[in-house]
């Protein structure tokens, strides 16, 4: 069925169209797959079509930056080819879900106003964090860009502001002398 790994091959029986369905299957969870496919596209969309099963989707990350400036596609482009199958939205679980943060905060009694997020992402960290009511730090070996932020700042947008960082470094090694006790 579906999951990690490869797909079964298309002439299988097993492939996503023809493959038996699981009666105890509730929910479809999309998170990064290196192997997704087209079978594995046309099985949760069966169980999606099924009245009550819920689909999940770990982030929407459009892209994965690589060094020198490459990337890759990122797990939001697996959740964007679901969601249009089945014509319906995911409940995002992770970042900039609040969900996760409440979870992590009941699990081990975080203090929001002492807690600070970091991370290269305007759009899942920074939001997240300040949707929170984190402080929050941007680190620019990422995705985003100090030119994304002053456009943001600049912009008088309310909603636009939730993506601006209170802090930024360079890099996160610029924190170790920091940590250092």
């Amino acid at each position: 069925e579906g999951g990690a790994g490869p797909a079964p091959p298309p002439d299988s029986a097993h492939f996503g169209a023809r493959a038996p369905l699981d009666p105890h299957v509730r929910a479809v969870l999309v998170g990064y797959d290196e192997h997704f496919s087209y079978g594995k596209l046309c099985l949760a969309l069966r169980y999606l079509l099924r009245p009550g099963c819920l689909l999940v989707a770990t982030n929407r990350d459009h892209r994965l930056p690589l060094e020198g400036g490459s990337a890759v596609p990122g797990t939001g482009c697996l959740v964007k080819a679901v969601e249009t199958a089945a014509e319906r939205e995911a409940f995002v679980i992770g970042k900039p879900s609040q969900y996760i943060f409440e979870c992590v905060v009941n699990e081990f009694n975080i203090n929001p106003a002492r807690t600070i997020m970091v991370g290269d992402r305007l759009d899942t960290d920074i939001l997240m964090g300040n949707t929170c009511g984190l402080t929050t730090l941007l680190t620019l070996t990422g995705v985003s860009s100090l030119e994304e932020v002053q456009g943001h700042l600049e912009s008088g947008c309310p909603e636009r502001r939730k993506l601006v960082p209170d802090y930024y470094v360079d890099s996160i090694a610029d924190l170790l002398p920091a940590l250092e006790v």
